[in-house]
Parts: C-alpha cells; sequence; structure tokens
C-alpha cells in the first residue's frame, strides 16, 4: 500500500471516526464496527485514505485485544490439528504439503516440527498467517 494519500480526505474520514487508543469495551465495539464498515468495501473499491485508516483501526484493536484478550501460546502441531477437526481433515487430506504419510503423523503429533516451507503450504491451504505454524 504505498498509494498517495490525499491528506484532507483522510482527514475528513478520521474525523468521522476519531481513531483513538482504545479505554473500554463499548470504544472496542465502536472500532470493530467502524473495522467492519470498511471491510464490507470490496478491495478494488477502497480508497487509499480508506485503506489508511483500516490499517490504523487494526492497529488500534489488536494492541486493546493483546492487553486484554491475549492468545495463549499453543503450539503449531496444537493449531494444525484444530484447524483439521474444525473442517474435518484426515492426516491424508496433508500429503501434499508435508509429502508422506510419516512426516505428516509425526508433525501432527508434535514429534516433528513444522518447517517453514511447510508452514507457508499450510497458511495458504488453511487461508491463516504463517505464524500460528512457526
Amino acid at each position: 500500500m504505498n498509494a498517495v494519500i490525499d491528506n484532507p480526505t483522510y482527514a475528513n474520514l478520521v474525523i468521522e471516526v476519531l481513531p483513538t487508543a482504545i479505554q473500554s469495551e463499548e470504544e472496542y465495539e465502536i472500532m470493530l464496527a467502524n473495522i467492519d464498515e470498511l471491510m464490507n468495501i470490496k478491495e478494488e473499491n477502497l480508497l487509499p485514505e480508506e485503506e489508511r485508516l483500516l490499517e490504523t483501526l487494526a492497529i488500534l484493536v489488536e494492541a486493546y485485544e493483546d492487553k486484554y484478550y491475549p492468545m495463549p501460546e499453543v503450539e503449531p502441531n496444537e493449531v494444525l490439528k484444530f484447524f483439521m477437526e474444525d473442517r474435518e481433515l484426515k492426516q491424508t487430506d496433508l500429503l501434499h504439503i508435508f509429502g508422506s504419510s510419516g512426516i505428516t503423523s509425526e508433525v501432527v503429533n508434535g514429534k516433528r516440527s513444522i518447517s517453514k516451507a511447510q508452514a507457508k503450504k499450510l497458511a495458504e491451504f488453511f487461508k491463516v498467517s504463517v505464524e500460528l505454524f512457526i
């Protein structure tokens, strides 16, 4: 996102939303509603100023969630097992990622770490952040 931002347009958006450090659950809900509104616009139709505002709101929400709703540390293989169970997948459904049933089994059972290349493939397959598998 290297588009030039039109300051007056961006200023008008900021005035509408008034992004600020989130201090309450009510402010959090308002920020989430603003994010939802922006995300309902097709990506190719978002103005550069709307993209920048969306990024700013996401940063504010993430900071609030990190403080008040911290994610517990979860081992990558546990994340993998969760996604497999959620999507009703078997180990054989992941052979194209790991290359063999033996490696797949070792990874799923936590006996082998997920490599960076495998993490990238898993992230693409499940359409999630690669960081979940590292």
